[in-house]
């Protein structure tokens, strides 16, 4: 696989790649190919390596004997940032310095599966950022982001969609959706919209009033 492209950093979302299940190759592919600056968490570095990826940073708290110097002849030029903080995880101090250098937007791999307690957190940190962050997190088999109040996008017929509440959401309203939502509320735990689809080919309107609500396109 090879390194990623050189692009301006406002034009496309930094990558981040975590330690959860690896995705297929062609994923990382196509998002290495169009991101400005990859960041791969300390955890991961060994089976990064075995990609033949070039990366710009590696971030983690370097415990457990952790040696990073290692990797800055075959990843030169790497930037090393040591984040000691045992109060955040590594993937929620990636995004804080992505915050600090003002990247308004990420897409991060390798964050869900294997442990389910990382793939919540990972989950929910979108909406723990969403005011600073743009944040996407894809997988072999969804791409989960926050939603707007009004959100508008053309899918389809048949694209599986599910609608996740973080807490209580609610002034729900679809357009183009197999059940529609008409003015309904959803809460974690006890109604959520998931295994949704789109009716027909075309532009899909979800809205909602109050609470924060996830998006997962997904491929079955």
């Amino acid at each position: 696989m090879s390194s990623h492209h050189i692009v301006r950093d406002d034009q496309e979302p930094a990558l981040i790649i975590a330690n959860g299940a690896s995705c297929h190759p062609e994923l990382l592919g196509q998002l290495l190919e169009w991101s400005p600056l990859v960041i791969v968490l300390d955890s991961a570095i060994e089976r990064v390596m075995h990609l033949d990826i070039k990366i710009d940073v590696l971030l983690g708290d370097f415990d457990r004997g952790f040696n990073p110097e290692i990797y800055q002849t075959s990843q030169y030029p790497l930037e090393i940032v040591h984040t000691p903080d045992q109060n955040k995880t590594d993937l929620e101090k990636a995004f804080d310095y992505l915050i600090e250098r003002k990247i308004p937007a990420v897409n991060v791999v390798w964050a869900t599966g294997r442990r389910a307690d990382h793939t919540i957190t990972n989950l929910t940190n979108i909406v723990r950022y969403r005011e600073k962050l743009k944040i996407v997190i894809l997988d072999d088999h969804s791409k989960v982001f926050l939603l707007p109040k009004k959100f508008e996008k053309w899918y389809t017929a048949g694209t599986p969609i599910s609608l996740i509440p973080i807490g209580h959401v609610t002034g729900i309203h679809s357009e183009n959706l197999f059940y529609p939502l008409k003015d309904d509320s959803l809460t974690i735990g006890y109604r959520t919209g998931s295994s949704n689809y789109v009716v027909k080919d075309g532009i899909t309107t979800i809205e909602h009033d109050q609470g924060d609500l996830l998006m997962m396109e997904c491929m079955d």
